[in-house]
């Protein structure tokens, strides 16, 4: 495989697939729930040429102009839409290739330097019924960090993926899977959407909000981060009612108190 690969561009962050368990692990994860694909970067097409083989409607979005060539061995010109995913409007997009009342599965290998952008988008467009997507181990154990015993510590990134989401890691993937090697281990997730998670995606933006807030200084006592957003008497109101101290630290909280801290100190109408 890696004498067909054209060079990797270090300023997009690409770095090629070859392990092929892995590449096997990723293209069957949710080949059996899904009713449609779509594939971002999928550069010279390493995962492209398996998804293809699904009997679903696939799309791809790439943003290096090198790749249409590549990919069109696996997929056709009118299956490839060539621009940067972070300027799409995914929902939009899904209408336009008719699918948007499909279970969509999303699968990246994602570009190490806007990976955290782009997991953002794919959570608030609520057509995406199912991920699978690889990261930076460091982002990884961002999203999945409440479930593994290196790092316990709660962020917005990890509540905010599992507020709308339920989460698992499908691989490990060490640097020599990849040509070139990047210098970090990656981690392969699975994700499937919540169908009623506790915050409608029409108040993603607010949580989102308030998330980053609370995490800006997630080792500060929480009565230091929280008062330049609330009152002294709202901060020690809402711990009370949520059983925490404002001297605790949002780094140490579970998802349920991130979630009811966000509810009482955003009280509707």
């Amino acid at each position: 495989m890696s004498n067909k690969l054209p060079k990797a561009n270090k300023d997009l962050g690409q770095h090629f697939l070859r392990s092929q368990s892995v590449i096997d692990s990723i293209t069957n994860d949710f080949k059996d729930e899904a009713e449609a694909m779509i594939e971002i970067g999928p550069g010279p097409g390493i995962l492209t040429e398996f998804l293809a083989k699904h009997d679903l409607p696939f799309y791809v979005i790439e943003k290096d102009k090198r790749f249409p060539e590549y990919l069109e061995k696996f997929i056709s010109p009118e299956q490839i839409t060539l621009s940067d995913a972070l300027d799409i409007y995914l929902s939009k997009f899904f209408e336009e290739k008719d699918i948007a009342d499909q279970d969509i599965w999303l699968v990246s290998n994602l570009p190490y330097n806007v990976s955290v952008p782009l997991l953002v988008n794919f959570i608030k467009a609520p057509e995406i019924k199912y991920m699978t997507l690889m990261f930076q181990r460091e982002v990884a154990d961002k999203v999945f960090a409440f479930m593994t015993k290196k790092n316990k510590a709660m962020g917005s990134l990890l509540a905010l993926c599992q507020t709308y989401f339920d989460i698992n890691v499908l691989c490990q993937v060490p640097p020599d899977a990849f040509q070139p090697p990047p210098k970090v281990d990656s981690t392969v997730i699975s994700f499937t959407r919540k169908e009623k998670p506790i915050f409608p995606l029409s108040e993603f933006k607010q949580f989102e909000s308030f998330l980053r807030k609370l995490f800006q200084f997630k080792r500060k006592q929480l009565g230091s981060v929280l008062k330049s957003f609330y009152d002294k008497e709202t901060i020690e109101a809402a711990c009370e009612s949520v059983g925490i101290s404002r001297t605790d630290r949002a780094q140490s909280f579970s998802l349920e108190v991130v979630q009811n801290l966000y509810i009482t100190l955003n009280p509707k109408g």
